[in-house]
C-alpha cells in the first residue's frame, strides 16, 4: 500500500500544472531534522525507505530519522545504501529504552560505521517533564535536580562538544531546556536545537526562545503543531514567534509520520506555503529549511 501511495504521489507530481510544479520544487535542498518513520513501536504512516524515495523524488536534500525508543544511525546507513544521493542521518533519544542519560550509548552511536549518528535528543516521552505533565505514575528520566543539571547530563553535553554532534533539548521543560542550552554553550557545543520549543510539553515563551537563540541555539518550529482536531497553534502564532526570534535562529521541520497526518514532504510544502501567505519571503523560508538545518548538522 505504501509503495502504491508513493507511486501515486510521483505520478501526481509529473502531471501537475506548472504553478503546482513550481511549488513542489520549493522542497529542493530542504532538510527535515524531525522525521518519524517505520519501523517503530508506535504507529507510523510510512517507512524510512519509502520516505527516502519520496523525498528524493521531491528534490529534498535529506532528513533525520527520529525514534523515541531506538537509535537510528544503523537505519540511516541502510536507507542511504538503497537511496544514494540523499543525506539521511540518525541519532539517539535518551529515554529509558537506551538507559536514560547514558554516555556509553552515545559513544557507541558515534562509533557506528560511516558516522551517520549525528543527533542526541535529551529525553522525550520518558522525560520527567513529560511524565509529570501527563500525570503518569511511571519511571522517568531526569535531567536536573534542585536547579542544576545532573552530572551525567553534563557528560553527554561534553560528548556532543567532543564529537561535533547536534544536541537537542528533547521534551525537557522550558527552564530545563535553557539550562541545557547554557551548559552546551559553556562547553563549546557548536550545534544546538531547542526541540519544538513552543509545543507541549516544552512550552517556551518568546522571551525564553530569544534567550536560547542568544546562547547559540536554533529554535525548532514544526508543522505538527498546526495539525489535529485541536491544533496547539495557528500559523499566525508561529509567524509572530519567528519574527520576534528572527529567521536566522529558526529551523522549520515536519515532526510528521503519524497516521492521519500528511506525509513529510507534503506537510513541509503546505507549511512553507502557509508561511509565504504570512509574508515570509522564499529566501527566509530557504534559510530556515535548508541553510539552518545544514548548519545544525554540521554540513556545508
Amino acid at each position: 500500500m505504501k509503495t502504491l501511495l508513493l507511486g501515486i504521489a510521483t505520478l501526481v507530481c509529473l502531471t501537475l500544472p506548472a504553478s503546482r510544479v513550481t511549488a513542489q520544487s520549493a522542497l529542493s535542498g530542504v532538510i527535515d531534522i524531525h522525521a518519524h518513520t517505520d519501523p517503530d513501536s508506535r504507529p507510523r504512516s510510512i517507512d524510512a525507505l519509502d520516505l527516502a524515495k519520496m523525498a528524493k523524488a521531491r528534490g529534498m536534500r535529506g532528513f533525520v530519522l527520529k525514534s523515541h525508543f531506538e537509535p537510528t544511525a544503523a537505519q540511516a546507513y541502510l536507507v542511504r545504501k538503497d537511496v544514494p544521493g540523499l543525506e539521511v542521518f540518525g541519532g539517539i533519544d535518551l529515554n529509558l529504552t537506551v538507559g536514560g542519560i547514558n554516555p556509553a550509548a552515545v559513544e557507541h552511536m558515534v562509533e557506528m560505521k560511516n558516522g551517520l549518528g549525528r543527533v542526541i535528543w535529551m529525553p522525550t516521552f520518558d522525560s520527567e517533564n513529560a511524565v509529570r505533565r501527563a500525570k503518569e505514575n511511571r519511571p522517568f528520566v531526569a535531567v536536573a535536580k534542585n536547579g542544576r543539571l545532573l552530572p551525567e547530563v553534563q557528560q553527554v553535553i561534553a560528548l556532543a562538544a567532543k564529537h561535533g554532534l547536534l544536541l537537542e533539548t528533547g521534551h525537557s521543560s522550558a527552564e530545563e531546556g535553557l539550562m541545557i542550552v547554557r551548559e552546551a554553550h559553556r562547553q563549546g557545543v557548536q550545534h544546538i536545537v531547542v526541540t519544538h520549543a513552543m509545543k507541549s510539553p516544552v512550552g517556551m515563551t518568546i522571551p525564553q526562545m530569544q534567550e536560547a537563540a542568544r546562547e547559540g541555539a536554533f529554535i525548532e518550529i514544526d508543522y505538527g503543531g498546526l495539525l489535529g482536531p485541536q491544533p496547539q497553534f495557528r500559523i499566525e502564532d508561529y509567524a509572530k514567534a519567528i519574527r520576534q526570534i528572527g529567521p536566522a535562529s529558526c529551523i522549520l521541520s515536519s515532526d510528521l509520520g503519524q497516521p492521519g497526518n500528511p506525509l513529510h514532504p507534503d506537510g513541509l510544502a503546505a507549511f512553507f506555503d502557509a508561511l509565504r501567505k504570512q509574508g515570509f519571503s522564499q529566501a527566509e523560508i530557504d534559510l530556515m529549511s535548508k541553510t539552518n538545518p545544514a548548519r545544525a548538522l554540521g554540513l556545508r
